[in-house]
């Protein structure tokens, strides 16, 4: 199945304590069905110091399941995702609110 979110998106959360953040995705894990957004579902991490790192609490984003997830079109709104394929043969998302192209 084709990705309906990728690296880079914008993205909005749908349920949860973040629920209504925007973020961009800084990862996607296809194989658990989960997701890395820049600053959103935050947790602290008490870590032992090793040699490359000191000890200490850290914070730092935890994954987020990808149906919790929506795209952002243009409009700032959230979005569902279609595919289209163009006259060349290239397959494209498209945003279900507006229609537009997402990838470009």
């Amino acid at each position: 199945m084709a990705a309906k979110i990728r690296k880079g998106d914008k993205v909005v959360v749908l349920t949860g304590k973040d629920k209504g953040k925007t973020g961009s995705v800084l990862q996607v894990m296809p194989t658990e069905t989960r997701a890395l957004v820049q600053g959103l579902n935050l947790v602290r991490r008490h870590t032992k110091q090793t040699a490359a790192q000191d000890a200490g609490i850290y914070t730092k984003e935890a994954s987020i399941h990808l149906s919790n997830l929506a795209l952002v079109d243009a409009a700032g709104k959230p979005t569902r995702v279609g595919f289209k394929t163009q006259d060349d043969g290239k397959k494209v998302r498209v945003a279900r609110t507006t229609g537009d192209l997402i990838d470009g």
